[in-house]
């Protein structure tokens, strides 16, 4: 049962196909800090391969026919793509779905405030998140403003070189005697988790000075100047109000780019790994994948890290509605032709798994651990304790998984999350299973999951697109 160091096996030439995976990988993650930019990352690279939007067809009036390739997508925060097959699509397809939201700090819908002429943008985390990770690194402004009149702004602050990098602040050690009595989860509140982004206040110009001369407006840049000041800054560069934080998605993320982790470089750190190392995995198998018997999905979701909840969400019809539509385009659908195609389905729920920690060894039975450089992971089930929250695949599935994998050559290791009454957590994995499909979790080993710099093994990567692949083609 114990299972090989990969990195043992590898010739020269998969060494190369590994490191090249690796780089593509880490400028998809550069690309893709939200779940906007997932999403537009995604059709990028799905037209270059020759996928078109599903709405074009139905607007087209075309018949999709089997090697035809298409994708749908939900207000921008989800994805799904499909390569038809040449077999009715009742008989159920192989979907990969993965989800692109990450944890993080969102802001508030009133979030600019001054304070002792320093100005802070109020911010309501994203997630589980250990709160006091995130202070005193460089942070970045990723989103979009939506504007009264329709336009929507992009706005990405941090990433560039010449950009200014943001940080919310930490009490110093020298006054921190009390503060270090908290425990770990209140040691930071959510409410003081809140980005420093300005202390220069805005001096008006001397004519500016003189209109203002006696009228309250001056009193009021005078109290609030340094806000002015950012203000000001806002409406130079994005033409924005304050008013229209009401209606923004502004996310603050970890500055910077996806760097080699290791003397030897053989592990990959970076910012929001869970889960958008199976999403690359996952898209990238697809896009290299010829028609099949079967039609071969990819579905890549928000809001799986608070439940998998609202329109772009698991839990929503847009999968479901997507899949009648295409089915629609193919002359094949009815409400039972619906059903049975979800039914007959087989899915691999892409989601990472904990990475065996020899300094936490005790959260973790090591047995049934995951480790770097052993592969692709496949967790039976998740959930928390008494598998709360999970869905528990079936032994058969899990038996021809196993087939599927040892044919392709693909390594690859079972594993649970960590002791049994240590934690928990959960997939995409049971909403899928509500069709009555087979669904089991594979994903990536990852260290540090949820903080804001995870580390993954070049390795498992490879193996886990290995693995997708392989899953598509049987």
């Amino acid at each position: 049962m114990n299972r090989e160091n990969v990195w043992k096996s590898y010739t020269k030439e998969q060494c190369q196909e590994l490191e090249k995976l690796a780089s593509d990988y880490r400028k998809f993650l550069d690309n893709g800090k939200t779940e906007r930019e997932c999403v537009k990352e995604t059709l990028r690279q799905a037209r270059a391969a020759g996928y078109q939007s599903l709405e074009e067809v139905l607007q087209e009036g075309k018949q999709l026919q089997p090697g035809d390739k298409v994708y749908a997508v939900c207000m921008e925060k989800a994805v799904a793509l499909f390569l038809i097959g040449t077999e009715p699509i009742s008989k159920g397809m192989r979907i990969l779905g993965a989800h692109i939201d990450s944890p993080r700090l969102d802001l508030k819908q009133h979030p600019l405030y001054e304070d002792t002429e320093l100005v802070y943008l109020d911010t309501h985390y994203y997630g589980g998140v250990k709160k006091y990770q995130w202070v005193t690194i460089p942070l970045a402004i990723h989103g979009v403003v939506a504007k009264k009149d329709g336009t929507v702004t992009r706005v990405c602050i941090g990433e560039d070189p010449s950009d200014p990098v943001f940080c919310i602040t930490d009490l110093l050690i020298h006054l921190s005697g009390e503060q270090l009595e908290k425990k770990a989860r209140v040691v930071i509140e959510g409410e003081n988790l809140d980005v420093l982004i300005g202390s220069r206040p805005l001096v008006p110009e001397k004519d500016e000075e003189d209109a203002q001369e006696g009228s309250e407006k001056k009193d009021k840049v005078q109290k609030d100047a340094v806000k002015a000041g950012i203000l000001k800054i806002l409406k130079e560069k994005y033409g924005m109000e304050e008013e229209d934080f009401l209606s923004a998605e502004l996310e603050i993320v970890p500055a910077g780019a996806a760097r080699d982790c290791g003397m030897d470089r053989s592990m990959v750190a970076a910012y929001g790994q869970d889960d958008r190392v199976c999403s690359y995995t996952s898209l990238a198998a697809l896009l290299e994948t010829e028609t099949q018997a079967h039609t071969c999905c990819c579905v890549l979701v928000d809001k799986e890290e608070i439940g998998s909840v609202g329109a772009t969400g698991m839990q929503s019809r847009f999968f479901e509605n997507t899949v009648a539509e295409l089915m629609n385009c193919m002359g094949q659908y009815s409400e039972l032709a619906l059903r049975r195609c979800l039914a007959n389905s087989r899915m691999l729920s892409s989601d990472v798994s904990a990475a065996y920690d020899p300094l936490y060894g005790s959260a973790f039975e090591k047995k049934n651990a995951a480790y770097f450089g052993k592969g692709l992971v496949f967790n039976k089930y998740t959930g928390a304790r008494g598998k709360s929250g999970s869905n528990d695949a079936n032994a058969e599935y899990m038996g021809w998984i196993r087939k599927v994998m040892d044919e392709a050559n693909v390594a690859f290791q079972t594993a649970e999350l960590g002791r049994i009454d240590a934690g928990g957590g959960g997939t995409i994995a049971y909403i899928s299973a509500l069709y009555g499909m087979e669904v089991i979790d594979s994903g990536v080993a990852v260290l540090n999951m949820h903080a804001p710099m995870e580390i993954t093994s070049k390795a498992d990567i490879y193996e886990a697109k290995k693995g997708y692949a392989a899953f598509l083609r049987n």
